[in-house]
């Protein structure tokens, strides 16, 4: 018979939560918020279901204090990717002490962790308030902690993204960009019309290039390393037959703090020059908590290790951009957005005394 930890592990795991903004016809997470704030209120936490967006909404739940101490945030998303060529996604197994499914280290485990956290310390006599939210949309528009910041507030917050155990203070953002060539569509048997759209994209890929290697070899963030550029897709033509009148490539700039979406769209006009049309699409900021931060303080006394610097995006970012120091802390594992992807279950259960142990010292 399977323990509490790894039962709550499989029974999310299990729920079909895929993001349906990010795969059409994707479940969303209106079930396991469902199922979440049902655990939430058996646990003695105060709880709510908040709409993030149409059919998608929050659970949070509020384990309150006694008064006049610090409130903790516990922030961890419902939403998953899709499954890709993932072999039985929804049905959870357990093998040497991992767990595997779809979600698992993405962030099912770590979100495991925080609500068994706050039930162990329901009852403990906390003198500030300890807020669960489980939060739609992260793995793409972050809808979900965008709507839970304008509602709540805290002291400081944790962020159980798989970190492998180590208290992570900075991460890197991204800005997301098109750059399109147009040719003239022609029979390929008439070079003296056509314009070959595919072949003007060429010197744009080499200058994006050129721009990576300068990044990569310009100034270092001490947690983060350097910034970074690359090509994600393209697009173009119809037919073998015929010169393309169109081409799109698509690619992405992971940023440093400090670095801005007006900033990094000069920086790419700069290097392509005006034979191309440029967009820039989404964009995140890097985010970066300071050490000194009693959130981070403590995490990092409670672990014995030097903060990191991790190399994705997270929701921190929208909480530190709110005003509340955010750390980032979750459970050993392997293949997010993979084919396999597992946690390992005692790294969970490391991530819920530690920020049980925490929690008391934060909030008093």
């Amino acid at each position: 018979m399977p323990d509490e930890l790894t039962r709550l592990v499989a029974d999310l795991v299990a729920i079909d939560s895929v993001n349906p903004a990010l795969v059409p016809g994707g479940a969303g997470e209106r079930a396991i918020a469902e199922f979440v704030a049902r655990w939430l209120h058996a646990a003695g936490l105060e709880t709510e279901l908040e709409e993030a967006a149409p059919g998608r909404p929050n659970a949070v739940g509020v384990l309150r204090g006694s008064g006049g101490g610090r409130t903790l945030l516990l922030n961890g998303h419902t939403d998953t990717v899709g499954f890709g060529r993932m072999q039985a996604p929804l049905a959870p197994r357990v093998e040497g002490g991992r767990l595997y499914g779809r979600g698992a280290y993405d962030m099912k485990g770590g979100l495991a962790a925080i609500m068994l956290a706050a039930r162990e310390l329901e009852g403990a006599g906390l003198a500030g308030d300890v807020v669960v939210a489980a939060v739609a949309d992260e793995e793409l528009g972050s809808a979900g902690t965008e709507a839970l910041v304008r509602r709540f507030s805290a002291d400081g917050a944790i962020v159980p993204e798989p970190t492998d155990l180590a208290v992570a203070v900075a991460h890197r953002g991204f800005v997301g960009f098109e750059v399109e060539t147009e040719g003239v569509a022609a029979h390929g048997s008439r070079p003296d019309v056509g314009v070959d759209a595919i072949a003007k994209i060429g010197p744009a890929i080499v200058a994006l290039e050129r721009l990576d290697r300068e990044l990569q070899a310009g100034s270092r963030h001490p947690l983060l390393g350097t910034a970074s550029l690359h090509c994600s897709t393209i697009e173009g033509g119809q037919e073998l037959s015929t010169y393309p009148a169109r081409c799109v490539l698509g690619g992405e700039r992971r940023t440093l703090p400090g670095e801005t979406r007006d900033g990094v769209e000069r920086e790419l006009r700069a290097a392509l020059g005006g034979e191309v049309e440029l967009r820039v699409s989404v964009a995140r900021d890097a985010y970066e908590c300071d050490a000194g931060a009693e959130i981070a303080r403590l995490l990092a006394g409670q672990i014995g290790a030097e903060p990191v610097g991790a190399p994705f995006w997270t929701d921190a970012a929208l909480l530190g951009a709110a005003g509340i120091p955010t750390v980032l802390f979750g459970p050993h594992g392997d293949g997010a957005h993979a084919d396999v992807e597992w946690v390992d279950l005692e790294s969970v259960a490391a991530v819920r005394d530690t920020i049980v142990a925490v929690a008391r010292a934060f909030c008093g």
